[in-house]
């Protein structure tokens, strides 16, 4: 399956805005990219090697942006029960998919809902 490029892009934006976080790690569980700020995942990229479409799943606590995500092509709620807590994985490669700037508006919302208030200060500060 080839990586569409504007997709890749999003990507991209998004995991250097993610890592860009005060605190923030990257790991890969489950041979996935995921950030994590204080050990807690803020943020699942996928892979970014063809083999699944390109996507992020954040956790979205503003009823505002929960909504507007799951308006999104192909966006639902995220699986294992995460969405009952505010998760939504969203698509970056359909037609209508939401634009980098909102995906990292979304990642720092995500960001805000799991890290330690000590950093979100931090990054408040910037």
């Amino acid at each position: 399956m080839a990586v569409a490029k504007n997709a890749l892009r999003k990507w991209q934006k998004a995991r250097e805005f993610a890592l860009g976080m005060p605190g923030a790690t990257e790991d890969f569980p489950w041979g996935e990219t995921v950030a994590k700020v204080n050990r807690k995942v803020f943020v699942f990229l996928g892979v970014d090697d063809g083999s699944h479409p390109l996507g992020v799943t954040v956790k979205l606590t503003g009823e505002a942006a929960h909504a507007h995500a799951l308006t999104c092509p192909g966006a639902e709620p995220t699986g294992y029960g995460l969405g009952r807590a505010g998760w939504v994985s969203v698509p970056l490669e359909p037609q209508g998919a939401p634009a980098a700037e909102l995906v990292c508006d979304w990642i720092e919302e995500s960001y805000r809902a799991v890290a330690p208030k000590r950093l979100i200060a931090e990054l408040d500060g910037r």
